[in-house]
């Protein structure tokens, strides 16, 4: 959270598989109900209607503005960040962000969408916030995950933001991000678990867990036999070789560009891809949402 005067600003990096502030990572599942929930610790009560968060991961839709889970989110979120600074009422800026070829098409709406209610009054985890929303700023998402490396980025660069339903493509040219060459791919880390749990249904006949995919992309390993394990791992090798093909396709050429990857897919790059001078891995998973704060503040202290 970054301030300006009385007013706090929270970014909210609204993924498809979690929902991140600059502290925060909550995965984007979200059940309703009329009575509060027996178990769980992100319970969200609003409007009459009791909302646990972080159950499992929502599933991909084009326009995040659809429905209601990413406005309930974005109070919790808000409650998370506001509980770090023991506040419970605040003058809250959300800064967010759009896949970088959907920005200029949904930020009017996103904006409307996530400032519906001036005034809000909500429960997180039994404590009552209050929260007066002043602002708005949507930005391009990707980019604003390497802000603080921008200056470093002479000649040709190209950012690669893998998410669990997206991925977006940008070059980044003398340190300058070229709006012209933007592009976002249905290729995000979902396509892989949903791939490497085909591959051991149709291998074993087992439906296996979605965790345990998770477990092995993010940490290269998990608590299962070796014959599941290298399955998986089989298919986490498919899903990087065409990571690597779509890339190609936009003109990645290691020898004439550098490349960055950022959000929840860098850690595949990690474990699969073998280590490289000229790839930097961003593994910070809040790093988008503190890079929307940063412009965001920048962007408030030039309207004064």
């Amino acid at each position: 959270m970054k301030a300006l005067n009385n007013i706090k600003i929270i970014g909210i990096d609204h993924g498809y598989g979690n929902i991140k502030t600059a502290n925060t990572v909550t995965p984007t599942g979200i059940v309703g109900s009329t009575t509060r929930p027996t178990f769980g610790s992100n319970i969200l009560r609003y409007d009459g209607m009791y909302y646990s968060c972080g159950e499992g991961h929502k599933a991909f839709i084009s326009d995040k503005a659809s429905d209601s889970d990413y406005y309930l989110l974005t109070l919790m979120g808000v409650a998370k960040e506001l509980k770090r600074v023991g506040l419970t009422e605040a003058e809250v800026h959300i800064a967010a962000g759009l896949p970088l070829t959907w920005v200029k098409a949904q930020r009017e709406e996103f904006t409307n969408y996530l400032m519906r209610n001036e005034r809000v009054e909500f429960e997180f985890n039994d404590k009552l916030y209050k929260v007066h929303f002043v602002g708005c700023s949507v930005f391009p998402q990707g980019y604003t995950a390497v802000i603080d490396k921008l200056g470093e980025m002479r000649g040709v660069n190209m950012l690669a933001d893998i998410g669990n339903g997206t991925m977006n493509i940008m070059y980044i040219t003398n340190t300058r991000p070229v709006a012209s060459k933007c592009w976002t791919e249905k290729l995000g880390v979902n396509q892989c678990v949903i791939r490497a749990a085909n591959a051991v249904m149709d291998r074993f006949g087992t439906k296996i867990d979605e965790s345990i995919i998770e477990s092995v992309i993010r940490y290269g390993k998990a608590d299962i036999g070796d014959k599941y394990l290298a399955c998986i791992k089989d298919a986490v090798e498919e899903y990087c070789t065409e990571i690597f093909g779509t890339l190609r396709k936009y003109e990645y050429n290691p020898e004439l560009m550098r490349l960055y990857v950022v959000g929840g897919g860098s850690c595949i790059f990690k474990h699969f891809v073998p280590p490289s001078d000229r790839v930097t891995i961003i593994s910070d998973i809040c790093a988008t949402a503190k890079g929307y704060e940063s412009l965001a503040l920048d962007k408030l202290q030039k309207q004064r």
